[in-house]
């Protein structure tokens, strides 16, 4: 899970904006579109993309949504990891749009800040972005997501570029993680596919509310990305899950990658290409499959 520690050493060790960009630089060019607005489907497909806004039960919620500039497409709900909406993850997006996907990036933290809060891990690192980030989190239960998810879900589904008829997937990073299974619990007839990428609070025994849990709700098949790190500090977490999705019927890919918490993502210090790689591979089958 998203580890205080690891971030506070980050910051302690003195890890320069310099040296988090140039990490994220070259995962960038490994790992993305070759150009903001153009697709990475070899063509150099035109994408269209817009800050959005539109109400919850909570509240207004933002995001950044990118899609093809023509036609309608399955519609992806992308939930970020504890530092929220920021160009890496924008670059995330607009790589999934040029499969052939209108994505939203949804604004996790809309009840106390709107937009981008964070440029990059760097900025959250070393500028006491975790007590602030922790006291926003503390606002987001599994009721208040899978009602921000409903209205996600909604607003996706009244938008052109967005076809109806095709499933919805959702994937999440770190704390957004679960969020996808409260995606996929809150709106089982249309969310059909949901991805976890590094993960935490996937198994909280006893709570009838963790994400593993309520499964068993869900009409989606599963993706769920364990960094290596993480599986060592929990690894019966995994076996946990694999039998609550048998249990449940659900259609799950549930393995441990070889890569750090943190790994998919091109402004983190553990970015790890080849894994992540094969996660962005294992993502699009999955929507393939599902969607």
């Amino acid at each position: 899970m998203c580890d205080e520690a690891m971030i506070t050493r980050w910051a302690k060790e003195g890890l320069s904006r310099r040296q988090f960009g140039t990490l994220g630089g070259i995962a960038v060019l490994a790992a993305c579109n070759p150009g903001e607005g153009m697709a990475d489907n070899g063509n150099s497909a035109p994408l269209t993309e817009t800050t959005v806004s539109f109400a919850t039960p909570d509240g207004t919620m933002d995001g950044f949504f990118v899609h093809p500039a023509s036609g309608a497409h399955p519609a992806v709900l992308m939930w970020p990891d504890i530092a929220g909406i920021r160009e890496a993850k924008r670059t995330m997006a607009r790589r999934l749009a040029g499969a052939g996907y209108a994505v939203l990036v949804a604004n996790p933290y809309y009840r106390d800040a709107k937009g981008e809060i964070w440029k990059d891990f760097a900025d959250f690192a070393g500028n006491d972005g975790w007590p602030r980030a922790r006291a926003m989190r503390g606002h987001l239960d599994a009721e208040a997501v899978m009602r921000d998810a409903a209205a996600a879900v909604g607003w996706l589904d009244t938008q052109g570029p967005v076809d109806p008829a095709r499933g919805v997937g959702t994937q999440g990073y770190c704390m957004g993680g679960p969020f996808t299974f409260w995606t996929a619990a809150a709106v089982p007839s249309r969310v059909r596919a949901a991805a976890s990428f590094h993960g935490g609070g996937l198994v909280q025994e006893g709570d009838p509310l963790s994400p593993h849990a309520l499964i068993g709700q869900t009409q989606a098949s599963f993706l769920v990305a364990i960094g290596q790190n993480d599986d060592a500090k929990a690894p019966g977490e995994k076996t946990v899950l694999a039998d609550a999705f048998k249990a449940a019927g659900r259609p799950a890919q549930v393995e441990v990658f070889d890569g750090d918490h943190g790994w998919t993502v091109p402004d983190s210090p553990v970015y790890a290409q080849p894994a992540a790689e094969k996660a962005w591979a294992d993502l699009l089958a999955l929507y393939e499959g599902a969607l």
